[in-house]
């Protein structure tokens, strides 16, 4: 059979994309008593479903856990069998399902009244037995799947999580969870890392390639090689002064024929650009880009102790 892979494809994207947008008309009084609900609980969101739903449930704890909202999963069949015990007092129970008139929900549904749980129903059958039976309704309901025949769960998955999204997002803005706060709940991630990571975690992997004012320009070229950082600091003593670049050296070699009697004090570059070694990493990038620069000698209490490269940075995926 011939398909319209293009047409097909265009159509489900069109037909789920008018359902999300549809989502708008159900956010009402109700949503709104939910988030209220949630904020003040003292215990945690359960979120149960069976099929397509628990694998979406899943995801919203994912998203509610990382936003500031405590949150757990529960899957229905197995809440029958034994796992009943994960939910605790002051839990608060979102149960997910299109058509809430599935065996395992008939079943769960009883169990959770009877122990006194604020039930809130994500469904798109408001007339269902969970909804009936539920305290709260987030309303999900879709006209069709985006299947062609209007079987695999595709639309109404699609509706549950974009609504347990803006769940999550009124959470998140209602508690006043910041970025510092994200943060800390994702220190592996990038923007993680844009608020904790540091320079002194990045300079200290590295060589730290210094001369004095006046080696010689076959000791600076040699020092700029080995420490493999395209760059030296030059100090006088104990005080930093300057620094040579790579480029420093090319622009040498361009406009000096004889170079056995320059100093390194001869062509370094004054004033170089210094940042302290606990400021953060993307500053330094910030500054690198500013003054278009691949270097920043780090400073601690105004002793020169490394340099930090913009590779450095860029491996560590901040940017």
């Amino acid at each position: 059979m011939e398909v319209d892979i293009q047409k097909l494809a265009k159509e489900t994207i069109i037909q789920e994309a008018d359902a999300v947008r549809n989502l708008s008309y159900y956010i009402n009084e109700d949503f709104k008593n939910i988030v209220h609900l949630i904020y003040n609980s003292k215990g945690r969101v359960v979120i149960t479903g069976v099929g397509k739903s628990a694998n979406i449930a899943e995801k919203i704890v994912g998203t509610l856990n990382s936003t500031g909202t405590p949150a757990i999963f529960m899957h229905a069949a197995d809440a029958i069998h034994g796992d009943l015990g994960i939910i605790q007092k002051d839990d608060i129970i979102i149960c997910i399902s299109k058509s809430g008139n599935s065996p395992e929900i008939e079943v769960l549904v009883p169990l959770l009244k009877y122990r006194n749980n604020p039930l809130i129903a994500m469904i798109s059958n408001t007339n269902s037995f969970l909804g009936k039976n539920a305290h709260y309704i987030i309303q999900t309901t879709v006209e069709k799947e985006a299947c062609p025949h209007n079987l695999a769960p595709t639309t109404s998955t699609t509706a549950q999580l974009v609504m347990g999204d803006a769940l999550a997002m009124c959470l998140l803005e209602y508690r006043g969870f910041s970025r510092e706060d994200y943060a800390q709940y994702h220190p592996g991630g990038a923007l993680g890392k844009k608020l904790y990571l540091t320079v002194e975690k990045l300079y200290k992997q590295n060589e730290v390639p210094r001369v004095n004012v006046n080696d010689t320009i076959k000791h600076t070229l040699m020092e700029i090689s080995s420490k493999r950082l395209g760059a030296t600091a030059v100090l006088n003593g104990n005080k930093l002064v300057g620094i040579i670049t790579d480029g420093d050296l090319r622009r040498m070699l361009e406009s000096h024929e004889e170079i056995s009697n320059i100093k390194a004090q001869d062509i370094m570059t004054t004033k170089p650009k210094t940042i302290p070694k606990n400021e953060l990493a993307i500053n330094a990038f910030n500054m690198m880009e500013e003054y278009n620069i691949t270097q920043l000698i780090v400073m601690d209490d105004g002793v020169y102790v490394g340099m930090v490269h913009l590779h450095d940075i860029l491996k560590e995926g901040i940017v």
